[in-house]
């Protein structure tokens, strides 16, 4: 499929579901905007598209500032919303930091956005196994999704009942790869963030559980104080929560075990000498 395919047939999914999302907002579509190269496109293809949309970015606290002034000065009608509770704080309260397997970041710094709206996503399926897996339209909270075909805005589904914490989830650009978002943005002069020159591939939080070692390592580099803070959270933990109290470890021993992306048991028997030769 061609890129100018794959711009048409996301044009045409917005376009198809615009009045649901009016139906449901006046402001129209919810626009979950991060800045990174994936939210750019999709905030460029909304307004190639006409459709009504306001941009909406959740602040984590641990957002690059490098990202926020790139947003402010490029993207001035975002609006920002920003968590009860800060990432240091929200690490002492669950007593833990948080994991691949246990994003609760997300959880309450993000997801909350959007409930009760038609919320557009910059997702890709090429992202991951877990993204691969994702339809273009679903619902929060419930099993239901649609391909673009399957999604009738005429029919019953216009009339699905929003409770709590759904909302309508749309994603235009699922279909699109890494190098269709590269050539959509130079081919249309647009500005990114200077981070991506810079190494990083993918821009999000500063020392995300998903991402992987090389980024973490670069954050290391670009923003000591960040992990600084980090430290001090876990040895918040450490006095009060007896954290990682099995492997006696510092909390400078914990963080680099938390950036390395490896299982606690054999980072800290390496880190030891403590690792078993199988001699069968």
């Amino acid at each position: 499929m061609s890129l100018q395919t794959k711009i048409d047939y996301s044009i045409a999914l917005m376009r198809k579901v615009e009045a649901l999302a009016l139906s449901m907002h006046p402001d129209g579509f919810h626009l979950a905007f991060s800045g990174g190269k994936d939210s750019i496109v999709l905030y460029r293809l909304a307004e190639i598209a006409g459709v009504k949309f306001k941009a909406h970015m959740q602040l984590t606290t641990i957002d690059p500032p490098e990202l926020m002034r790139f947003v402010r000065h490029n993207y001035p009608d975002v609006e920002f919303h920003r968590p009860e509770i800060n990432f240091y704080n929200l690490i002492k309260k669950k007593k833990m930091l948080p994991l691949r397997k246990v994003r609760y970041c997300c959880q309450y710094l993000k997801e909350q956005a959007g409930t009760g709206t038609v919320t557009l996503l910059g997702i890709r399926r090429e992202e991951s196994s877990q993204r691969a897996k994702r339809n273009e339209v679903e619902i929060s909270e419930r099993k239901y999704s649609a391909s673009f075909d399957q999604f009738n805005t005429d029919s019953e589904q216009r009339h699905v009942c929003i409770e709590g914490k759904d909302k309508f989830i749309i994603s235009p650009i699922l279909h699109w790869t890494h190098r269709d978002i590269w050539t959509f943005i130079r081919e249309n002069n647009m500005p990114y963030c200077e981070l991506y020159d810079k190494g990083y591939t993918r821009i999000g939080c500063m020392f995300c559980p998903m991402a992987g070692y090389r980024t973490k390592e670069l954050d290391r580099r670009q923003y000591p104080g960040v992990e600084l803070a980090i430290k001090k959270s876990i040895q918040y933990l450490i006095d009060n929560n007896h954290y990682f109290d099995k492997y006696d470890a510092t909390a400078g021993e914990v963080f680099d075990w938390w950036i390395s992306n490896q299982s606690a048991d054999r980072y800290f028997a390496d880190l030891r000498g403590q690792t078993k030769i199988d001699f069968k």
